[in-house]
């Protein structure tokens, strides 16, 4: 039988290990960063990790047309949806749809 002692014991060494272990998944979690910049036509969008610049997108993705976002929310909407996908280990690949989703002017 296990007494008093024992107990708040196995209690103790559970909680620390707990501890340890979301510690420890906290700080391997990737914190990536978006920011936005003007270009000559417009807006454009970096993603970045540690300091390293991981996506630096001048021009609306997934159209026929050579052209940057028209404003700086647009942007930072689409850098923000490319980082839930890196987030989530996808491809950062962005379509159309999504952006008729995001309400991006085309």
């Amino acid at each position: 039988m296990i007494n008093k002692k024992q107990f708040f014991s196995y209690i103790l060494k559970n909680i620390i290990v707990l501890a340890f272990l979301f510690s420890a998944s906290c700080t391997k979690r990737e914190t990536l960063k978006t920011a936005s910049f003007q270009t000559h036509l417009g807006w454009g969008y970096t993603i970045a990790s540690k300091e390293k610049l991981l996506i630096k997108q001048t021009v609306i993705p997934a159209i026929s047309n050579i052209k940057s976002f028209e404003t700086e929310a647009d942007a930072l909407k689409v850098a923000n949806l490319v980082k839930q996908k890196l987030q989530q280990n996808l491809s950062p690949t962005v379509t159309k749809n999504e952006l008729i989703l995001l309400k991006i002017k085309l």
